[in-house]
């Protein structure tokens, strides 16, 4: 099999390049895929995440929105794993123009060159927070759309254009909905690795509000697990959230950094919380569970502590990854 995975030099894309080049994802031994990732290797695409060479790896430097030069790359491509966004919701308050383009326009020009060049599996990565907010119960696949940042918005048009060309055209696709990932090669922008390299550095970490907000937390490796069984089983015009049903207020899962950092609370910072700031994301995750055999294997429990101590031993990847992204924003 030969895939072409977008954003594969970002977090979750490369973990899971990592994985199918090592033969770790169900259904794939070693030496079974080949990958090419198509990234335009912005402030969080690095190149430093995937092997430097490696027979089965192929690495094109590329704008999503560039047609062009997806005609050029796809054909001989039995699928495409669309993993490139923005995804950064503080950036989206400022830049929203970019989010529309990136995960809009950006998934649409995918989505039609792997339509002209007769691509058979299309999976489209997307995320829970085209949901909005709940402030109980979870949400199932049915759950109506209703994203409340810039970031989220422009997710929620890319999962309604790849429904679109997948009822159109008869596209073999599906949708992905994840919770917040967490685990190494995380860009230091976002929470849990800019909490940990902040503390690494002796400095204090922000957080929103109160913190009593609500997240859900999934390894990496969970997810891509998911993504992978739906990439080979899921089906045809299926949503799938993927959830691990561990969530902790942001309060919560700052004080077990704190713990595992050496740290205590006076390390902790609270400033004015984010506009629109969702309370509460939760995933009723039942559908891969029961469809596809899907289980989270990582608790946070394990998953936590490992990441941090990745964090501590690779000071020389997040140093270079966040002095490198024109700074590091918002907190937790």
């Amino acid at each position: 099999m030969r895939v072409l995975v977008t954003g594969g030099a970002g977090f979750i894309g490369s973990h899971y390049v990592r994985s199918l080049l090592s033969g770790k994802l169900e259904g794939e031994g070693e030496g079974t895929v080949d990958v090419t990732v198509f990234d335009k290797l912005t402030y969080a695409g690095n190149r430093d995440s995937l092997p430097e060479t490696h027979d089965r790896l192929t690495f094109v430097q590329g704008d999503v929105c560039d047609l062009s030069l997806l005609l050029e790359v796809l054909p001989g491509h039995d699928a495409v794993v669309h993993f490139a966004a923005e995804s950064h919701v503080d950036r989206s308050l400022d830049a929203a123009a970019d989010f529309v383009r990136t995960n809009v326009l950006g998934t649409q020009t995918v989505l039609e060159a792997a339509l002209r060049t007769g691509v058979a599996r299309f999976v489209h990565v997307s995320t829970d927070e085209v949901y909005g907010t709940i402030e109980r119960g979870a949400w199932t696949e049915e759950s109506p759309l209703l994203p409340n940042s810039p970031y989220a918005a422009s997710k929620a048009g890319s999962d309604l254009v790849a429904r679109s060309y997948g009822r159109t055209h008869g596209m073999d696709l599906s949708i992905t909905r994840c919770s917040n990932n967490y685990g190494p090669y995380q860009h230091p922008e976002k929470l849990i690795p800019r909490f940990v390299t902040n503390l690494l550095e002796g400095d204090r970490v922000p957080v929103y509000g109160d913190g009593s907000n609500v997240r859900e937390w999934l390894h990496v490796d969970d997810h891509c697990r998911a993504i992978h069984l739906v990439l080979r089983n899921g089906r045809p015009g299926r949503v799938y959230n993927v959830g691990s049903g561990q969530d902790l207020t942001n309060l919560e899962l700052t004080r077990q950094i704190l713990e595992l950092c050496g740290a205590d609370s006076s390390m902790i910072e609270y400033v004015t919380d984010r506009k629109g700031h969702d309370l509460r994301y939760s995933l009723d995750d039942s559908r891969i569970r029961e469809e596809l055999g899907y289980e989270p294997l990582m608790t946070l429990d394990e998953g936590l502590p490992a990441t941090v101590a990745w964090y501590r031993d690779n000071p020389e990847w997040w140093k270079a990854a966040a002095y490198g992204s024109r700074g590091v924003s918002g907190p937790a």
